[in-house]
């Protein structure tokens, strides 16, 4: 009996160990481990910062479904991976050992990097739900107290979507508390320019994203390297192309949401052959690591280079798509190694994304994510806030009931085989999402 160990139950971490199990069978040992219980959908956090979500409509306890699918729940959380001794140290001391290691820990969000930066700081957060419950209750605030607003990402960033998605979501929720005309936006980010998305663009991002602001009257800095939160102020410095600074910014807030760059989590930093110096995973075509051919990896903590050099760093993203990808392909590998076979399955690279406006919105779908590529579209439509409804009450529900079926497959497949999606109802969009919504 093989035992496999899946480390994080994040999006990755938790369909890896649906998959997981629908390949071995009951013959062979799964389990997670994970910080808490809880499985928590972290695109829906930009709702739960203006108070269109609450926590339990967004999170799944694990414990049930996990026992149910006979998958072991370690909620300690993980103190350090031992490659060499192939066993994972948790934080009350015990030890879990493994015969195959599955990484899925997400980033770890490098708020230190810069002064007065994060929400114990000066910021607010929508990278995790309880930063995003904080962000609430500062929402709140500004409405009472209306004051300027910035909005965006550091340099290093590597997650551009929710900072577009949590800017053109907050300009509606001003607007439907009838303050946004007291509240002046600015969007700042390392990107070399608007809709660059770590991606070069995708389809006309560049073109639909600058005329979201426009028509939003929400202004923007790009090129932007942070340099420190201070008092309710941001500085800023804009980079040339041969990189000096070619102009300051001291952009004054009453509420700033910032997105961090990401880092490895503690318990696979620094573990030489297994990260790289930012402490992501080091992997092979097959999501193997090269040193340690037990341990694989999926997600958001996997190494993957930037596109180019930009002026500001900007990162790559790991899409939902991606991610989805990885882990199809990490399952049939495991299982094939489990079996005495070599790996032999490659995931594709693909991008599928659903922007979410609050009241309209933007899709994208990159085939492969890297240019050059295949498919580069891209669209926007009041469909997309339908189809983003449809994707949540979905991806809950699947999270809930233990399944592994391909969403964003599906949904490529859809948003590229059905443009008329674009005029149907949120009724009809919801349903060839393969979910009511109520």
């Amino acid at each position: 009996m093989a035992h496999v160990v899946v480390l994080g139950a994040g999006l990755g971490g938790t369909i890896m160990a649906y998959e997981l199990r629908d390949l071995l069978g009951r013959e062979h040992r799964i389990s997670v481990v994970n910080k808490g219980t809880k499985y928590a959908f972290v695109p829906s956090n930009p709702w739960v910062a203006v108070g269109w979500r609450d926590r339990d409509a967004v999170s799944v306890d694990l414990e049930p479904v996990f026992r149910r699918r006979q998958i072991d729940l370690h909620p300690q959380g993980a103190r350090r991976v031992d490659p060499k001794g192939k066993s994972i140290e948790l934080m009350d001391g015990t030890v879990v050992a493994y015969d195959y290691l599955v990484i899925a820990t997400g980033p770890d969000l490098a708020f230190d990097e810069i002064p007065g930066f994060g929400p114990e700081a000066e910021t607010n957060s929508v990278c995790f739900i309880d930063h995003a419950l904080d962000a609430r209750t500062a929402f709140d605030r500004l409405v009472a107290n209306p004051g300027p607003v910035v909005i965006g990402a550091v340099q290093g960033a590597s997650c551009f979507g929710p900072a577009y998605e949590f800017a053109f979501i907050l300009d509606k929720a001003l607007r439907d508390a009838r303050v946004r005309d007291r509240v002046p936006m600015t969007f700042v980010t390392p990107e070399p320019y608007i809709g660059h998305l770590g991606l070069d663009g995708v389809g006309d991002t560049k073109g639909l994203l600058e005329s979201q602001l426009r028509n939003r009257h929400i202004k923007w800095i790009t090129n932007a390297r942070v340099d420190k939160f201070e008092s309710g102020h941001l500085f800023a410095s804009e980079i040339a192309e041969d990189g000096s600074v070619a102009r300051a910014h001291d952009l004054p807030f009453a509420y700033a949401m910032m997105l961090p760059a990401f880092r490895g989590v503690e318990a696979v930093r620094g573990i030489e052959g297994l990260t790289n110096p930012r402490g992501f995973i080091l992997a092979d075509k097959y999501q193997r690591n090269p040193a340690f051919p037990e341990v694989f990896s999926v997600g958001v903590c996997v190494a993957i280079p930037p596109l180019g050099k930009t002026p500001v760093p900007v990162g790559v993203p790991k899409t939902g798509f991606m991610i989805e990808s990885m882990v199809t392909a990490t399952a049939q590998n495991i299982a094939s190694l489990i079996a005495g076979r070599q790996p032999t399955a490659v995931p594709t690279w693909n991008a599928v994304c659903l922007a979410d406006f609050g009241d309209g919105g933007i899709a994208f779908v990159a085939q492969p994510q890297i240019p050059p590529r295949n498919v580069n579209w891209s669209s926007e439509g009041k469909w997309v806030h339908a189809a983003k409804i449809g994707f949540e009450k979905y991806f809950l529900h699947k999270i809930e009931s233990g399944r592994s079926e391909p969403f964003y497959e599906k949904l490529a497949l859809q948003v590229l085989g059905i443009e008329k999606l674009k005029a149907v109802s949120l009724e009809d969009t919801s349903q060839i999402l393969g979910q009511k919504v109520r």
